[in-house]
Order: structure tokens, then sequence, then C-alpha cells
């Protein structure tokens, strides 16, 4: 048997969401079927670390697929070819893009479909680019994943698609976050917040993140504790806005936000098991990996009311409504109440339990074996 796989998101000190997804269930499917043959097609020379056994054969098909017209290229030009070469019996694509090119059959996994409901977040090239083709890779694809039931149902009301042919596979989380001892914290937080206790955000810092209102919700809770409570942001700017930078500018407490860029997996635990909560108040998202790894940490989660997050966080986080900075000020006051802490925490450790990258990958092959 011979899958081809899209994997040119996997990039080396350069993984993000869906990277991380990629490399997490591809790495145990690989390894769990010996007798398959699995085609790795990337934009750029692989590093060998992607290459996780002896069935895996690289394939660098032309060009570098980082732009619209260039995914257009892509797909539907090096791709179909690519695939004929191979004698591909199916295509896999853990991030939403397929060929509309070709015959073979095709599953495609869908994170979510953001650009659909807030257009106006995304460039306008991008937004052409998604809003022309993704409704086509729904119709096109034999099976769709998704990663959770708000993301499935989403699929269903914007694409007409039958339901029957979405599969849900729920993130799994990397077992790299855990607690840590109150001596590591002080370590950690010497380094990040000046030794003071902190308030975390991880992710892209793009629109739907919700940042904008975050730093006006942090203002507001300063302002009414007067505590040395810091806020860490972790990721890249690549999205930041002017909407974004008005509110971080508006500030009073501007001082007490710390930017620590992209971490390693490694650091990025550190920063999550140090943190007093993990605060993700996104507007929209597909899952919200996030969450798990703070609960891996037991560090207790303020999170949004709203898409997949409370499917994600059951009852151990602090819901709260993302387009209300007041609402979000209030949870993070609520969460230093010791009671509550110890609460959150101890419904954290009980609801990951749900989540393991084992059960994705068995779920992705499994899709993928009833399609060939």
């Amino acid at each position: 048997m011979r899958i081809a796989v899209n994997t040119r998101l996997l990039l080396k000190g350069k993984l993000e969401g869906i990277g991380w997804v990629t490399f997490e269930t591809l790495k145990r499917i690989v390894l769990a079927h010996p007798e398959v043959e699995f085609y790795f097609i990337f934009d750029r020379q692989p590093n060998p670390m992607f290459l996780f056994a002896d069935n895996v054969k690289p394939v660098v098909l032309f060009p570098q697929a980082r732009h619209p017209f260039l995914f257009v290229w892509f797909f539907e030009l090096s791709l179909p070819r690519a695939l004929r070469k191979i004698k591909a019996d199916l295509f896999y694509s853990p991030d939403g893009y397929l060929s509309l090119r070709t015959k073979v059959p095709q599953v495609v996994e869908f994170h979510d479909l953001n650009f659909e409901h807030f257009p106006g977040d995304m460039p306008k090239i991008h937004l052409w680019h998604y809003k022309k083709f993704f409704p086509k890779f729904a119709q096109k694809a034999k099976r769709i994943v998704t990663v959770s039931e708000f993301s499935k149902q989403d699929i269903v009301e914007c694409y007409g698609v039958d339901p029957q042919k979405i599969v849900v596979a729920y993130n799994g989380v990397n077992e790299i976050f855990k607690p840590l001892s109150e001596k590591e914290q002080s370590v950690v937080k010497a380094h990040y917040s000046f030794g003071h206790p902190y308030f975390m955000f991880v992710g892209s810092l793009h629109p739907r993140k919700n940042l904008a209102r975050l730093f006006t919700a942090f203002d507001r809770f300063k302002q009414r504790c007067k505590n040395d409570v810091k806020l860490v942001i972790v990721g890249e700017k690549r999205w930041w806005t002017e909407p974004i930078q008005q509110a971080y500018d508006a500030m009073s407490c501007k001082d007490d936000v710390v930017f620590a860029g992209r971490l390693s997996a490694e650091d990025l635990h550190k920063v999550t098991a140090a943190a007093l909560a993990s605060v993700y108040v996104s507007y929209f998202e597909g899952f919200g990996i996030p969450i798990l790894e703070a609960f891996r940490c037991d560090t207790p989660v303020i999170t949004s009311n709203v898409t997949s997050m409370p499917e994600v966080a059951g009852d151990a986080a602090l819901l709260v409504d993302p387009f209300n900075e007041d609402a979000i000020a209030d949870a993070m006051v609520q969460v230093l109440d010791p009671e509550i802490r110890k609460e959150l925490i101890e419904k954290g450790r009980v609801r990951v339990r749900d989540f393991s990258w084992d059960q994705t990958a068995n779920k992705i092959w499994n899709t993928i074996e009833k399609t060939i």
C-alpha cells in the first residue's frame, strides 16, 4: 500500500498548531504500520527528524507553498504529477489542502472554518483562496477528519457535507507537559516575569486569538487588584494588527506585559507549568490544544464559552464571554482564590485523561483504511 501525505508544515523549529498535530499523529501511524509505504510530500528539503522510519520516502515538490498563488501551483500542478509517479493509493492532507486535479482518493483534515465567520481577520488574498477552494475540497474529499463536534457541525452547515463523511478525532497533548516543583517554577519566573506571578497566553498573535480584549481585560484586572502579576505572551507577531497595537498602546500597565516570542516545546512547558493561569480567550477555535497543555501542568485555565472550547475544557475551566473584557478580568480575579485554583487543578487532571495522540492517530488511520 502506498500512501502520500502532505507534510509541508513539518519544519524544524517552526512547528505550530497544525504542524504539531501532523508530527504527533504521523509519527505514530508510520511506526505502527511498517508494512505501508509512506511518501511524505514536502515543499523544501526535509529535516531527517521528520522521516520517522525506513518506510517513509521523502518527495520534494516545487514551489515552496507559502502564498495562495503558490498553493494553486503546488496542489493543482505539482502534486497530481507526483501522485501519478508514486502510484499512490491515497493522499492524506492534515492541513486542509487537497488537489482538485487528481483521481487518487483523498482524506483531508479540517481544523476549523474561522475564515467563514470572521473574514475580516484575514488578508484579502488568503481569504479569496480559502473561500474559493475549501468548499471544493470539502466536496472532493472521500472523507473529512476534524478535531471537534463543533467543527464537524460547522462543516456540515457551511458546506452541506453529509455528516457521515466526517470523522471527529480529538487532538492529544504532548506528554512533555507536566507539573513543576515550586523551586523549578521560581527559576522560570525569574527568567520570564522578573520573579513575579503571571498569567500566560500562547498562540499565533492573530486577531481571532482576541489579544486586544485580553490586553484591556488585564489592564482592568490590574486596576482592581493593584498587584505585581504579569502577563506573558507566547507567540510570534506574524498576524499583529493595528487594533491589537492600539489596545496595547492604550494600556496603563503595558510594562507588566512580557512578550516571550516563539518558544520550543520544552520552554513552553516550563512557562505553562509556572503560570498562575492560562488565559486562552479566543473567539473562534476548532479545538484549543493549550487548554490541555495547561491541564497536564496543573495550571488553571480561563477560556471562552464559545465554539469548541467548552467541548474541550468540560467543567475544568472558568468559561467566559470572550467579547466581554469585564468577564475576562473577573475570571482573573477569581482564579487568585486558592480554593477555586485547587478545584480547577483537580478537574483538569481528570479532564485531560480523555485526550491522547494515540487515540487521535488510531482514528485517522482507521479513516484512511476505510477510504482505500
